[in-house]
């Protein structure tokens, strides 16, 4: 089950933020004319688009990423990275939780470049005795108010929406959704990381489209 809803039809755009700077638009004069330009299909219009786990990015300019000197979960030095998975979105549009959990953390990063709001949800397979943790990104002020750690969640039901700007970290509007093996401290986890740590990340943080599908 996706995390996000996608339109009916499930169409979408595959961004690739290895090479170029791409401004992702989802309405307007700007996607007309991107669309008589017949533009590549990574640089088109659409309401909804995502960018891929473990994808090396040229977009991350922000003190968060070039300070070498900050660490999160012991993650440090410049990173670029991207270590999650990104399903670009509308602002406000409602984000469903893909499996049955509880909210582990929530709360605000307010670092230009970061989460914005932030929600954590803890998961727990009995069979395999297996615990693992979904951060949800980049979320409007209304996603955590009233949440409470330790509320039960239930797949498939509302958990967030998607924030705009001037609260989810100053990105365009998108969900940056993550799994961890790792438990988290607080409300964050390094989506980003540097080359030498990441064999690590990639153990830490499986890829997740093993619960949202191979959208790409």
């Amino acid at each position: 089950m996706p995390s996000f809803p996608f339109d009916d039809k499930k169409r979408y755009v595959v961004r690739d933020f290895s090479s170029i700077r791409q401004q992702t638009s989802r309405g307007g004069l700007r996607c007309v004319a991107r669309a008589l330009l017949r533009l590549p299909a990574t640089q088109r219009c659409t309401k909804f688009d995502v960018g891929k786990f473990n994808e090396r990015r040229i977009i991350y300019t922000t003190e968060l990423f070039v300070n070498g000197s900050q660490s999160i979960e012991n993650f440090s030095g410049v990173r670029d990275i991207h270590v999650g998975l990104d399903l670009g979105a509308p602002a406000l549009t409602r984000i469903h939780a893909p499996l049955d959990g509880s909210i582990w953390r929530f709360g605000y990063n307010p670092k230009d470049g970061d989460y914005g709001h932030v929600i954590i949800t803890a998961h727990h397979f009995e069979p395999e005795n297996i615990s693992f943790w979904i951060l949800y990104g980049h979320l409007d002020a209304s996603s955590v108010s009233f949440k409470r750690i330790g509320d039960p969640v239930r797949a498939g039901d509302p958990i967030a929406r998607c924030g705009r700007p001037h609260e989810n970290g100053g990105w365009p509007s998108h969900l940056h959704l993550q799994l961890s093996l790792i438990e988290p401290q607080d409300h964050d986890l390094p989506g980003v990381v540097n080359q030498i740590d990441l064999p690590r990340a990639l153990r830490d943080f499986p890829d997740p489209r093993l619960i949202v599908g191979p959208v790409y």
